[in-house]
């Protein structure tokens, strides 16, 4: 943990397999925040409502950019009805083992009938995500940042023509004014902001507080 690199996975993973008539399904996404984490739970949940248990984890950057950068971690798992340990913490004892970050897993179970017992339900919950972030692929990626820009219309190719040149990540939306939302390693940032600023002459809105993540 820390450094200026992190290990996370490169996109979703999924797999399925069966334990004594229980089918299992494993996924595991990229997360930016605890929000965007909570929200992949909450899409599995959504595709499973008949499931007889969605049991998440994950590991995600999390706190203000300088945190994030160094490293600051939020942990969380449940076992959504199974027996206490048997499902959730496994989960994130993968996660944490294969020391991946801003990674979300979630494992929903089709009860088959036949009681696994704990060992059996550690041993499915965690053969879940092993094989899920085998699928999605673990690469290394640095902590990130976003940042909103706003900018008069006369202003805009100039910021525009920026921000490509650095082969960022950023989107545009066409309003009264041009707002760019910029993602940047984090130690680009400031220099980043510097060059927008002076080549408007300040006019340039800049919200360097809209978000910190540390996605691939």
């Amino acid at each position: 943990m820390g450094g200026t690199t992190y290990r996370t996975v490169a996109g979703h993973g999924e797999i399925a397999f069966e334990v004594r008539g229980s089918e299992f399904i494993g996924y595991v996404a990229p997360v930016e925040s605890v929000e965007t984490a909570e929200s992949f739970v909450e899409q599995i949940e959504e595709r499973h409502p008949d499931a007889t248990h969605n049991v998440p984890a994950y590991r995600v950057r999390a706190g203000n950019a300088e945190e994030a950068a160094v490293g600051f971690l939020r942990e969380y798992s449940t076992d959504d009805g199974e027996p206490s340990g048997s499902a959730g913490k496994p989960m994130l004892n993968v996660l944490q083992q294969r020391e991946v970050e801003n990674v979300a897993a979630v494992v929903t179970r089709y009860y088959g009938g036949t009681n696994l017992g704990v060992g059996g339900l550690v041993r499915a919950y965690s053969r879940a995500v092993k094989e899920a972030v085998d699928v999605a692929e673990i690469v290394e990626e640095r902590p990130h940042e976003r940042f909103g820009i706003a900018v008069t219309y006369d202003d805009s190719g100039t910021v525009h023509g920026i921000i490509e040149s650095e082969e960022v990540e950023f989107e545009a939306e066409y309003g009264e004014d041009v707002q760019f939302s910029v993602r940047v390693p984090i130690e680009e940032t400031d220099a980043l902001c510097d060059r927008l600023q002076s080549a408007t002459s300040g006019r340039a809105e800049i919200d360097a507080d809209v978000d910190s993540d540390a996605d691939n």
